[in-house]
């Protein structure tokens, strides 16, 4: 496919302004880039205290909560920071649009690239964290539920920032939309308060549910992968399938209007 080629003609010039891109974010502070390491960080510590240590949550199941909960948020604070920055970078970059020959395809791909370098933090801290519980990660399934996490922010925001760049209180309304997932997400609570029923299996079909589920059970019991014969596994590569099959063809239309409305 033309886009992937072009990804992998671009690669270098991907990387190196993704990297620049991580720096930019926050080169008027004196600490610089230690900023965008230390909010994420503080914001998952600061959730362990609330629901560990005030509300005494505990622990789910017979599994610590912080184990239980630290992979998850790193999960979903990934997929929530990339989809929300990715979906704004080509107007973001709209002088490269203008004003320059330049392969306007790639421009998401710079900011998923710069936003991975805190994703993949986030995943090491979650697994320095585990390790101290004496809960070893499968490797393997760790390493499946990253790439499914990147192949589904790739076709998800392939279609949200074409239409951020042409409707831009779209970027609002996502914002809105990513807030009201976090809490039908089973981040912070247990799938199994629904209880079973038709609910459940709606949940379950959620993207968003499999991959926090799934990177979860990396590091505790369970394997969401074959889960019922791999139905939920189908179900979410046939959704990441469809949204970039939709989000190209949206991307495709509507990139000769991107210079003029920038």
């Amino acid at each position: 496919m033309k886009f992937f080629k072009m990804i992998i003609e671009n690669k270098k010039l991907i990387f190196q302004l993704g990297k620049n891109d991580f720096r930019n974010r926050f080169a008027s502070t004196s600490l610089g880039s230690v900023w965008g390491f230390l909010q994420p960080f503080i914001f998952m510590l600061t959730y362990v205290i609330v629901f560990q240590y005030i509300l005494k949550t505990g622990a789910a199941g017979n599994d610590p909560f912080v184990v239980w909960y630290i992979p998850a948020m790193a999960m979903w604070l990934t997929l929530n920071d990339t989809i929300l920055k990715t979906s704004c970078s080509i107007r973001q970059y709209g002088y490269l649009v203008k004003k320059v020959v330049f392969p306007i395809d790639i421009i998401p791909m710079i900011t998923i690239v710069s936003c991975a370098v805190v994703g993949l933090f986030l995943i090491i801290i979650s697994i320095a964290v585990c390790l101290c519980f004496n809960y070893l990660p499968n490797i393997l399934i760790l390493l499946y539920f990253i790439i499914a996490a990147y192949a589904f922010i790739i076709a998800f925001t392939r279609l949200t920032s074409a239409i951020c760049t042409v409707v831009p209180d779209f970027a609002e309304l996502l914002s809105i939309i990513m807030q009201l997932v976090f809490w039908f997400t089973p981040i912070i609570w247990n799938l199994d308060m629904l209880d079973g029923g038709i609910l459940l299996k709606i949940a379950k079909c959620s993207p968003f549910t499999y991959l926090v589920t799934g990177i979860r059970q990396a590091f505790i019991s369970g394997n969401i992968i074959t889960e019922e014969y791999g139905f939920y596994t189908l179900v979410f590569w046939a959704i990441t399938i469809l949204l970039f099959i939709w989000g190209n063809r949206v991307f495709k239309r509507t990139k000769k209007d991107f210079a003029d409305v920038l």
